[in-house]
């Protein structure tokens, strides 16, 4: 509704009547989304986004895992209720999130000393971890991230009344893994700080440390869940963030989870009891669909097999890393590029500098993030042969 002022107003009418954001400045775009935002805009045919953080198929489409067609077809024929989840989640998904990341043999399980709560995806489950640690942690407000680290960590911590430190952990001479440089940061940590790490596949760099480089970070056949078994067995408090975004393909499904590893089942219920709270106030109940899905194909024999495998397909196109590397050399490049096949994950830093990174994208529509990390999700069988392009703009 629109407003005209007159004359004869008086000025507490004005007030009324006058806007209270006007102070309110305009807010820089999202440095990933605002790449995908420009690459919608681009007209050219044949652009190229390698900033997209969702897996698609070898014809640049969204996939849908068919493991998830079927756990979805298996959850029509029940004829289940869309009644409010309870404010921890759904029972049978947050104890398949637990074993799955654990191991079902791991004696926090065994022994109950542990709770998971249902998220909003693993940014939800960041923020309710988060908020628990400035409300519950009483020896420090600072967090130490790697540097880098996924762009949103900074702002969920932050926004949560925490203070972001950091540690070494991109050499950018290798663009690899500075161990050496991330051991003697962290070796200066007081203790009874918060750390994070990432358990698999870096984001942004791809760097999945080894189960070696793992134990001296913790002070001491490689899997995923590798990391939490051991730190647990370790007895390191441990507070674990998961999300079925990737892994499962449920994207705008938002099912994720919180974990916290505790003394006992005592203190557990304690816990327990105030992420509820915390949950509650933050979003009230979790996303009941997606849970659904991902708890079937966890607890499914069957539709866990077939999850398994086509996660190492997803992977495996992924790794269409060799091939890019193979084309780039044939242009002619003779830098190291040995760190884009070295890691694993959907990312990768290409080693390019923000003026390289301009250059193909205004010439060539090629869009990236400004520190040259690449979504090997965006390369496909038809594009890998933007290595021409990343050759003119080196």
């Amino acid at each position: 509704m629109a407003a005209a002022f007159h004359p004869g107003l008086t000025a507490a009418a004005s007030a009324r009547v006058s806007s209270w954001w006007t102070h309110v400045e305009m807010g820089p775009p999202d440095p990933i989304l605002g790449v995908t935002e420009a690459f919608k805009r681009d007209t050219n045919s044949k652009k190229m986004n390698l900033g997209v953080g969702a897996y698609q198929d070898d014809n640049g489409k969204p996939y849908v895992l068919p493991n998830v067609r079927k756990a979805e077809v298996q959850i029509a024929g029940k004829n289940l209720d869309k009644e409010y989840l309870p404010i921890w989640g759904l029972a049978e998904f947050c104890k398949a999130s637990a074993e799955l990341a654990l191991d079902k043999k791991n004696e926090v399980l065994k022994s109950g000393q542990f709770v998971t709560v249902q998220t909003i995806s693993g940014t939800g489950a960041l923020r309710v971890g988060a908020s628990f640690l400035q409300r519950f942690f009483k020896f420090s407000r600072d967090v130490f991230l790697p540097k880098p680290s996924w762009g949103n960590h900074t702002p969920i911590f932050r926004d949560a009344g925490m203070q972001l430190q950091g540690y070494r952990y991109y050499d950018p001479k290798t663009c690899g893994f500075d161990f050496s440089g991330a051991l003697e940061d962290i070796s200066k940590i007081p203790e009874q700080n918060v750390l994070i790490l990432h358990t698999c596949a870096h984001n942004p760099m791809g760097v999945d440390l080894r189960p070696k480089q793992k134990k001296e970070m913790a002070g001491d056949g490689d899997k995923d869940s590798w990391t939490m078994q051991h730190f647990t067995e370790q007895s390191i408090n441990v507070c674990l963030c998961q999300s079925y975004a990737k892994n499962m393909g449920l994207y705008g499904e938002h099912v994720g989870a919180f974990t916290m590893v505790c003394k006992d089942a005592k203190e557990a219920k304690r816990v327990e009891s105030q992420l509820k709270i915390l949950t509650r106030s933050l979003y009230s109940n979790p996303r009941l669909n997606g849970a659904w899905i991902a708890a079937t194909i966890l607890t499914s024999p069957d539709l866990r097999k077939q999850w398994l495998q086509e996660v190492k397909g997803m992977a495996d196109h992924i790794s269409m890393r060799t091939q890019l590397v193979s084309n780039l050399k044939k242009e002619g490049l003779s830098h190291n590029w040995q760190h884009i096949t070295d890691w694993i994950g959907m990312f990768c830093f290409a080693g390019l500098k923000p003026e390289q990174v301009e250059r193909l994208t205004k010439e060539f529509s090629v869009y990236m993030t400004k520190d040259g990390q690449i979504s090997m999700a965006g390369v496909t069988s038809d594009n890998i042969l933007f290595s021409t392009m990343v050759h003119n703009a080196w």
